[in-house]
């Protein structure tokens, strides 16, 4: 069962938490209104935030909700300026509890990890391995079962105060995610079960390390009970390599059993076995074993974005380090790919 933590709550309180909680909601957003307005009385509203959270009457405000499309269709859903203060807080204690049970080769929100070291570990892989096989579980953010998400972190939690501002904040995301989730049933399920709260919003610091919680307990299972030893994970993206193909069938068959017990389910039609040498969609680019890809469709909206971009800044609406950094910002992460020529011929043909 590992180690369970108490007299956490204390620490979140303190007031030395609360500012740097602060300084890392802040960072990057100062001019933003929402954090204006927040600093623009700080010391008063650090210290209600301290009283509230020291007197369990802290409650979670209004999600502002918005949709993006890149690089596929999402509800996002942005929690106001002092939550995200709170959310912070919360998690300079808790995240690393929890990050010393994460595998290896889980990548996503993790300090050191990340989709450079995603990609990486994946060509590491391919290169001595024969098949590779990608599960996707669908709908996975408005998929997330509060009562599950809870009954995790309580076996590494044992302070009831700070159980009960994750409750809070758990709870607040409850509806949000309601119309991106297709009901699916599962063995053992009433007709109630369709009411069962679930889902949290994406946008959050909290939802970003309570997803890779969840899916721990896959991480686990596939690592241990199934000796999955060729395993990476980046959010709800999984790689299962192998030599062997009827292996990568029999994980898949018991990987899909094993998601029935957190409610999720996986994109099956996709999730067949694949020779690596034949390269894999992952996180943006083809992965080949001796080298990337851009997907094509990221190279074609980056053109449409740079359009826009060069516009803006014809205009006079957007400034000149504006759009070099936002330019810079594609190149480098374009680059990790073998890109010379694409990068080349995008950006001649802006200029001309």
């Amino acid at each position: 069962m590992g180690k369970k933590y108490f007299q956490l709550y204390e620490t979140i309180c303190h007031p030395l938490n609360i500012w740097a909680a602060y300084r890392n909601a802040a960072r990057g957003k100062r001019c933003q209104p929402a954090a204006a307005v927040f600093e623009y009385d700080l010391e008063k509203n650090l210290i209600e935030l301290e009283e509230e959270l020291k007197a369990e009457t802290y409650l979670p405000g209004v999600y502002h909700n918005f949709l993006i499309h890149k690089p596929k269709r999402r509800l996002i859903s942005a929690a106001p300026f002092r939550d995200r203060v709170v959310h912070h807080a919360l998690m300079n204690v808790i995240e690393p509890l929890f990050e010393r049970q994460f595998i290896f080769d889980s990548y996503a929100n993790r300090r050191g990890k990340g989709t450079h070291a995603a990609l990486d570990r994946c060509t590491f892989y391919l290169r001595r391995h024969q098949y590779v096989m990608h599960l996707d579980v669908c709908q996975f953010f408005p998929s997330i079962d509060h009562e599950i998400l809870l009954s995790i972190l309580s076996r590494k939690i044992g302070d009831e105060k700070t159980m009960n501002l994750i409750r809070k904040i758990v709870a607040s995301g409850q509806g949000v995610q309601e119309e991106e989730y297709e009901m699916r049933y599962f063995p053992g399920d009433d007709l109630f079960a369709s009411h069962r709260p679930r889902g949290l919003p994406i946008g959050n610091l909290t939802s970003q390390h309570w997803a890779n919680v969840y899916l721990n307990e896959l991480d686990q299972y596939a690592k241990r009970a199934r000796k999955c030893h060729a395993y990476i994970r980046y959010v709800d993206d999984v790689l299962l390599f192998s030599d062997e193909k009827p292996c990568l069938h029999e994980w898949r068959r018991e990987i899909i059993h094993y998601l029935q017990n957190l409610r999720l389910t996986i994109h099956e039609s996709s999730a067949q076995p694949e020779r690596t040498r034949d390269g894999i969609p992952f996180l943006g680019f083809i992965v080949f074993p001796d080298h990337r890809r851009l997907k094509r469709a990221n190279g074609i909206a980056f053109q449409r974005r740079l359009k826009t971009m060069y516009s803006l800044y014809s205009s006079g609406k957007m400034t000149f380090p504006d759009l070099t950094q936002r330019v810079q910002s594609w190149i480098n992460h374009a680059g990790y790919g073998d890109t010379w020529n694409l990068r080349r011929k995008i950006l001649n043909m802006a200029v001309r």
